[in-house]
């Protein structure tokens, strides 16, 4: 089978710190509700600790501090590459819907670049959500550096946004994940390991793209 080469090392090794990153602050995350204990996580084999706050605060910081280093490099990296094809452009949303349409067979598949238009949107709706998560959780920090005192009431908001943003990131992540089970979007699975897809299905589906 022949492939075309559509991931570096770089760009796939930086998706999986974001990745891995991302689902240990959720799950560290969702230790500070509590909930784990009531629910009986804790009693899954090595699961133990999950209730135990400080431990969960702990690596929800260490999670916090590689999910932001990476996705600071992924877009410093990309920028000074002038490596822009991910970002969405005018017509993505229509484009968007009409690949949708083509999935449930109600018209052709619009012709793709590297990145199909739904993809640049779901990229910026991921990547907005992951900066709200970041900003709001440096600031929910930033009042544990010492005698800092912030209003009470945006403190409050701070912290709803966060849990709700990082509600609606699991949301997303789930529905990413479901997306590439997808028969059609199958063949982009090997591409985030060996950086490399088949040709015959980049031809047919990203014909615009010149690898």
């Amino acid at each position: 089978m022949r492939t075309v080469h559509r991931h570096t090392l770089t760009v796939r090794v930086t998706h999986w710190l974001i990745a891995g990153s991302g689902i240990v602050l959720l799950f560290s995350g969702f230790g500070q509700m509590p909930m784990y204990k009531r629910y009986n996580i804790i009693k899954i084999p090595g699961l133990g600790w999950s209730s135990d706050y400080e431990i969960t605060l702990l690596i929800h910081y260490i999670s916090a501090a590689l999910f932001c280093a990476a996705i600071l490099f992924h877009m410093v990296y990309h920028f000074r590459r002038k490596e822009f094809g991910i970002v969405p452009k005018k017509g993505d949303v229509a484009g968007s819907i009409q690949g949708l349409k083509a999935m449930l067979g109600m018209g052709k598949e619009p012709e793709h670049e590297k990145f199909q238009a739904k993809q640049r949107i779901i990229y910026a709706i991921i990547g907005s959500t992951s900066l709200i998560l970041l900003a709001t959780g440096l600031i929910k920090s930033y009042k544990n550096l010492g005698p800092i005192i912030l209003d009470p009431m945006f403190l409050q908001w701070t912290a709803f946004i966060h849990t709700g943003t990082g509600m609606f990131f699991m949301l997303l992540f789930i529905a990413h994940v479901a997306a590439l089970l997808l028969k059609g979007h199958r063949p982009l699975i090997p591409s985030m390991f060996s950086g490399k897809i088949d040709a015959d299905y980049a031809r047919t589906h990203h014909s615009k793209w010149q690898p």
